[in-house]
């Protein structure tokens, strides 16, 4: 492989979406998650489509003490690594669960931080490359709604704007993507407005222009940037009283 891109959370359909991007660019792939039979055959079809080298390889975002290894054991090093795991979990049942906020901190915000933590190590030696990190407008301000999973995402972001701190100067770049909402199978029984909602393929268009533009955060769609400016601009003591 040359220059491959890494994609940890490879079977959600903002990374399918991607992948396809990427592939089309002619960046080799890894597609990395638990579904290992599922994404073997996604990489067979972007071999196929793009004359491309793809694998699909196991990764599990909770199994933190494996993370380096798993890293190390990649043929090729990654010239690039996309965060795009993650999930949404049950808010209601997070305020009485421990075993329910645990999954939602743990895969939003614990399991990232280990596995970019390596990542960007790797990267910073070889003097190159990218982290694109997949995060929410959620962790922008925190609502009643979605508070727990947004206090993760909201640590994401922290994270990945440390990280592209540390590493600005050192060739390796870092993106933190905060999408809005967005069609997917983890937000297909919620009832979202259609003229605020991205399809993964706008989604991963976004992403895409922001790796090869080298930007540093985005919002998708582009209009949540203006949204969630308003939004964090409410004053407190307002704000809570809202339900938004």
């Amino acid at each position: 492989m040359s220059k491959p891109v890494l994609i940890l959370g490879a079977g959600s359909d903002i990374a399918r979406a991607l992948a396809h991007q990427l592939g089309a660019a002619k960046y080799d792939l890894y597609l990395a998650g638990r579904n290992l039979e599922e994404l073997q055959k996604d990489a067979r079809d972007l071999e196929i489509r793009y004359a491309i080298k793809a694998r699909g390889v196991y990764f599990d975002a909770l199994d933190f003490a494996s993370h380096e290894d798993f890293y190390d054991s990649l043929e090729t090093r990654p010239y690039g690594v996309v965060l795009a795991f993650g999930v949404l979990g049950d808010e209601s049942l997070a305020r009485s669960s421990r075993e329910q906020w645990e999954k939602i901190i743990h895969t939003n915000y614990t399991g990232c931080v280990s596995i970019l933590t390596v990542a960007a190590n790797r990267l910073e030696q070889a003097k190159e490359g990218f982290v694109a990190g997949i995060s929410s407008v959620a962790g922008d301000r925190g609502r009643a709604a979605n508070y727990v999973y947004g206090s993760a995402k909201a640590g994401l972001s922290i994270f990945l704007s440390g990280l592209r701190n540390r590493l600005h100067g050192s060739g390796v770049r870092v993106i933190t993507v905060k999408p809005g909402f967005v069609r997917t199978r983890m937000t297909r029984d919620l009832e979202l407005p259609p003229r605020l909602t991205a399809t993964p393929e706008q989604a991963a268009r976004d992403i895409f222009q922001a790796i090869t533009k080298k930007r540093d955060i985005i919002y998708t769609l582009w209009i949540w940037r203006w949204i969630m400016l308003v939004i964090k601009s409410i004053p407190e003591k307002i704000f809570k009283r809202m339900s938004i």
